[in-house]
């Protein structure tokens, strides 16, 4: 069993989050914040600005972690060990990728039908400042099973 570490970015502009439409492989048709799989020798956070400026050409000045989460799936053994951050502030303009193509919600009114299952449980939250660490059992890539949600204190 592999744990893979990765990271995600939510950028905020006042009170809108960008998200990207995945447009190819793991996630695809899905809407989500940018992030990946880290590199060798990276830091979670190194791997969060690269992956940043490589799915949505935006370059993070500011990155706050907000939760740790832990993402199992019953259809392979590896566990997802996942730190997510805000980023506040960044220079550039959103542009599409290969990959994802970025657009603007509004915090409020994100298209949580078409996110992972798991975002409409613990997004809210961070949303309204609370830090967290999770862990989400999925069943399979679409599935959730079962989870818990703890809030940090620090």
């Amino acid at each position: 069993v592999m744990n893979k570490i990765t990271t995600l970015v939510f950028v905020r502009r006042g009170d809108e989050i960008l998200l990207g439409m995945k447009k190819r492989g793991f996630g695809e048709g899905r809407w989500n914040g940018f992030g990946g799989k880290i590199e060798p020798g990276e830091t979670p956070l190194k791997g969060a600005k690269r992956e940043l400026v490589e799915e949505s050409g935006l370059v993070g000045e500011s990155f706050e972690e907000i939760a740790h989460i832990f993402f199992d799936f019953e259809t392979t053994p590896d566990t997802t060990d996942c730190t997510v951050y805000f980023c506040d502030a960044y220079s550039g303009d959103p542009v599409e990728t290969e990959e994802m193509r970025p657009q603007w919600f509004k915090a409020n009114d994100l298209p949580y039908k078409q996110m992972w299952t798991d975002d409409k449980h613990w997004l809210p939250l961070v949303l309204q400042g609370r830090k967290l660490e999770a862990i989400f059992h999925f069943k399979d890539f679409i599935e959730l099973g079962e989870y818990t949600i703890t809030e940090r204190s620090d």
